[in-house]
């Protein structure tokens, strides 16, 4: 049986991109060698992206033309994505498809062979896996910043759900990375 694994960057106040979509310049108070070795890290670790529409249009526009990405570049443009949607058509980033039913899809897929599923960004999408209890895994990044506003990560739930950390580091330039299953809390 499969992971599926959400990640993100998020502010210490709590926000995963600012006031306006892909608002995301905190990122750079986070970004250095260690988050570069976790990206690459996942590159090996996973064998398909999941995106919510918003996130998969600017994940397609960004990846395929980036500049000075190395092996996050290569495995971000041939994994196997899924784009979430109810409106789109078609998928156009190399290896994606469209689809509608996230939860029947990834019911299934879970349940297949192979290897860790991620869901990046996607604050909407990850509220639904969680609340169908698909979601197996948070890993997230704590950005030393508080934005003030904008869109926070976690969204109002209807059930606590309880975590049990897995690891936490410490990034040189303060950012902390927290890795949680879901489950009882010790």
């Amino acid at each position: 049986m499969r992971k599926l694994v959400a990640w993100n960057l998020m502010t210490l106040d709590g926000y995963f991109e600012g006031d306006k979509p892909w608002d995301l310049e905190f990122h750079n108070h986070a970004w250095g060698p260690e988050l570069r070795e976790l990206s690459e890290q996942f590159g090996k670790e996973g064998d398909l992206l999941v995106f919510g529409r918003r996130t998969y249009e600017g994940m397609a526009a960004y990846w395929p033309t980036a500049e000075n990405e190395g092996p996050v570049k290569d495995y971000m443009n041939s994994i196997a994505k899924l784009a979430v949607s109810k409106t789109m058509k078609e998928a156009t980033w190399n290896n994606s498809r469209v689809v509608s039913d996230p939860v029947a899809e990834l019911k299934t897929l879970k349940a297949q062979d192979g290897k860790t599923i991620f869901v990046f960004g996607s604050a909407e999408l990850i509220a639904s896996l969680m609340k169908e209890g698909l979601i197996d895994e948070y890993r997230i990044c704590i950005v030393p910043v508080l934005l003030g506003s904008g869109n926070p990560l976690f969204k109002t739930a209807d059930q606590l759900t309880e975590l049990k950390l897995v690891s936490s580091a410490t990034a040189a330039n303060g950012a902390v990375i927290l890795h949680y299953e879901i489950g009882k809390a010790a």
